[in-house]
């Protein structure tokens, strides 16, 4: 019997996937079977469009444990027997859809990635995207992802750090919400998402089963979100407070001589979990369907299968062993439940009371189709990239007023009203709270410490994706390198539109290229990732948005710079380039032009010999105790840098030459690879001999002190100004 196209789109199956999945089964699949195709052949679990990709980016490294893929994240050695684990990833379309459930679940979901690997989560980060602040629905969103983010968070009790927002109307449709996870691994107690030996029993842990987020992966993950379409069912609904004891009992269930696997039950539940557990193992395996506590009555093995319901976990337990783990959970108050058997063979085989559904191969279920492209750059791309950015006039406010403009505009605004709602001092290890560049975690019991922060500029993506990807992993680091900390492994969440129309496979193809050449050109590793196709609303995709989450290690935690100016008197000096003013070039995919003409245009630039030589003498700095004050100069250009680390600081900043006639360029231009420092006059000989030992131009443009941001002789703006720009802007531009 032929499926009907209402059901394969119910699944996000094409007709032609269908046919495959009757090819390779010799038969027309049984209803079940069709569900767990269309969730493991989803692009939320099976990565068709981009896996080809993703297979070219660079994985190696001296410190790396487990490698990207081989389970729920990777990890990363720190030395001193710690290891830590990391991962992004992105629940966009159910937060479109539900935004504070969307977005909760979202932070639950990759904290279970985290702990499955054995590790504690020790710090959150997010990366979000809206359309503009000042429309009635993107509020709406925001406000609700960001309440579902704090909330989730500071009821589980793991500090919300870090992170970034950005706001056009590329997204206004369609919100992103990538949430990241850190988290620590001690003496090598990392835990596999597999079982050992045949007869290996698979144990279901913590949250009853309900039919809540059916289809999420399909639906909602692997298919266009339309503003009309009415899908909360496929959103689920977490519960913190049962992860957080769910982390506890996790961790200490490791302990135990029989537990020997642990898995997340997360997007497609039951079946992705257990499904993967056996592929991974090279067995087949036998669940029993209704075996599975359930909270609600007359749910079919489909929906039982399928369903999405948060805060459980699946345990591979020796046979006989089973007896402490039943103890071990019920001292914590949570279920455990012996839901299936790992044997050998090579199917799957799901029984109902006794009778068995179906059987179905593991590898034909997990093996998704492969789909290969090469984009062909539009032509339309090249028009924006060769646009004439010398006709752009210069405006004819004061630089003075514009200055305040650009301090108050969304994407640059302090976003203190953000993070002010999220506990990032619980668990006593932050160093560097959220608002600077990156965030500095301690690791207890050692003098080591972490950075840890995202970035990705999808303005600049859209204009150039291998070069504006390229920019997102060289900003990524250079984040990090501003408190002194070495860039070690990156993580990515890759957002984009629609793969099967040709625009977006030439993004896709050229972003994955950028990101490539610079991960490895900072010779560090891609440990982890996710991927979110058809983002799109109304047939428009989304600006193609490669999130970078970037990790660095800090050898002694104590010496690390932070964002603010310290003393008067300082030295300000910018480093990655002998001019202290940036060029028309700058322009190109710039806040400023976007924010005063309207305009997204031009040819972003990117030298990553010299990026890298500048993040290394930075740190290099730091680490000598030579630099108080260290800053990453990118969105809205150095004279936002400026007044970023003067407001911060509380304390003014004088740059002696003026920016020209073209002023608007020199002071928002967004040229790459510059970072902006400030130390003591009596320490410009020693960075001197850094700088000109890895040849990497300095230049000196000024000094800390006064009460006002001055830009030669003639450019003055009051720091009391500038503050109430900058702190106020964002507020006022959320405010009904």
């Amino acid at each position: 019997m032929t499926v009907s196209q209402e059901t394969l789109d119910e699944i996000a199956l094409s007709r032609d996937e269908y046919e495959a999945i009757i090819d390779r089964l010799g038969r027309e699949p049984e209803p079940l079977e069709l569900g767990l195709f269309g969730a493991l052949w989803s692009e939320h679990c099976g990565y068709k469009h981009t896996k080809a990709l993703l297979r070219t980016l660079p994985a190696s490294s001296e410190r790396l444990l487990v490698a990207p893929g081989a389970e729920n994240a990777g990890v990363i050695d720190l030395g001193d027997g710690l290891s830590v684990c990391f991962k992004i990833e992105s629940h966009n379309h159910p937060s479109a859809v539900e935004p504070f459930e969307g977005a909760a679940t979202g932070v639950g979901g990759i904290i279970r990635d985290i702990f499955a690997m054995g590790a504690r989560p020790i710090a959150l980060l997010n990366s979000l995207r809206f359309g503009q602040p000042d429309d009635a629905r993107t509020r709406y969103l925001m406000n609700g992802v960001i309440g579902g983010i704090s909330s989730y968070g500071n009821c589980i009790g793991i500090p919300d750090v870090g992170g970034e927002i950005f706001f056009s109307d590329s997204y206004k449709g369609n919100p992103l919400v990538n949430a990241m996870c850190v988290g620590l691994i001690e003496d090598g107690k990392m835990a596999s998402a597999s079982a050992k030996e045949p007869g290996d029993l698979l144990l279901l842990v913590g949250a009853d089963t309900g039919r809540d987020g059916i289809h999420g992966a399909s639906g909602l993950a692997s298919r266009s979100f339309e503003e009309q379409a009415e899908m909360r069912s496929a959103v689920q609904v977490g519960n913190p407070f049962l992860e957080k004891v769910l982390i506890e009992a996790c961790i200490e269930s490791l302990d135990l001589p029989g537990v020997v696997g642990l898995q997340d039950c997360g997007a497609a539940g039951i079946t992705s979990a257990a499904i993967e557990m056996a592929e991974r193992s090279s067995m087949g395996l036998k669940l029993l369907i209704d075996k599975v506590p359930r909270r609600e009555q007359g749910m079919t093995p489909y929906e039982v299968m399928l369903s999405e319901s948060q805060e459980r976990m699946l345990l591979a337990v020796t046979p006989g062993e089973e007896g402490p783990v039943f103890d071990l959970f019920e001292k914590w108050d949570l279920d455990a439940t012996v839901i299936g058997e790992f044997e050998l063979g090579e199917n799957v085989r799901i029984f109902d009371k006794g009778e068995l559904v179906t059987s179905t191969p593991v590898i034909t279920l997990t093996d998704a189709p492969e789909y290969k492209f090469t984009g062909v750059k539009p032509q339309w791309l090249t028009d924006l990239q060769d646009a004439d950015l010398s006709a752009i006039p210069v405006p004819a406010e004061s630089p003075s007023t514009l200055l305040l403009k650009m301090l108050a505009a969304p994407n640059i605004a302090s976003r203190f009203p953000i993070y002010r709602q999220y506990d990032y001092h619980v668990q006593t290890n932050t160093v560097v709270e959220p608002g600077g560049d990156a965030a500095v975690l301690r690791l207890k019991g050692s003098k080591r410490g972490i950075a840890v922060s995202t970035d990705c500029n999808g303005r600049i993506c859209y204009l150039d994706p291998e070069i504006g990807t390229a920019i997102a992993v060289a900003e990524a680091c250079r984040n990090l390198s501003v408190t002194g900390a070495e860039p070690v492994a990156l993580t990515d969440g890759l957002n984009f539109g629609n793969p099967e129309t040709a625009d977006v496979q030439f993004q896709l193809t050229e972003s994955i290229a950028g990101m490539s050449r610079a991960a490895e050109a900072f010779g560090i590793p891609i440990v982890s990732g996710n991927a979110s196709m058809y983002n799109q609303s109304s047939g428009k995709d989304i600006y193609p948005t490669p999130i970078i989450g970037s990790l660095g290690l800090l050898e002694d935690v104590e010496k690390h710079a932070t964002v603010a100016f310290k003393t008067e008197g300082d030295a300000i000096v910018l480093l990655g380039t002998d001019s202290t003013w940036d060029g028309i070039d700058g322009l190109a995919a710039s806040e400023y032009l976007d924010l005063i003409h309207g305009k997204v245009e031009g040819q972003p630039a990117l030298d990553l010999d010299l990026e890298i030589r500048t993040q290394t003498v930075c740190r290099d700095a730091i680490a000598s105790d030579l630099i108080a004050s260290g800053h990453d100069v990118s969105d809205g250009g150095l004279a936002i840098a400026i007044a970023e680390s003067a407001i911060i600081g509380g304390i003014g900043a004088s740059i002696t030459e003026a920016p020209g006639e073209r002023w608007d360029a020199a002071m928002f231009g967004e040229t790459q690879s510059r970072i902006l420092v400030s130390l003591s006059p009596e320490n410009l000989s020693k960075l001197k001999d850094i700088t000109s030992a890895l040849n990497v131009p300095m230049t000196l443009i000024g000094s800390v002190g006064g009460d006002s941001l001055s830009f030669g002789d003639s450019i003055s703006t009051p720091l009391v100004d500038a503050d109430d720009a900058w702190k106020n802007g964002f507020t006022l531009a959320t405010s009904d």
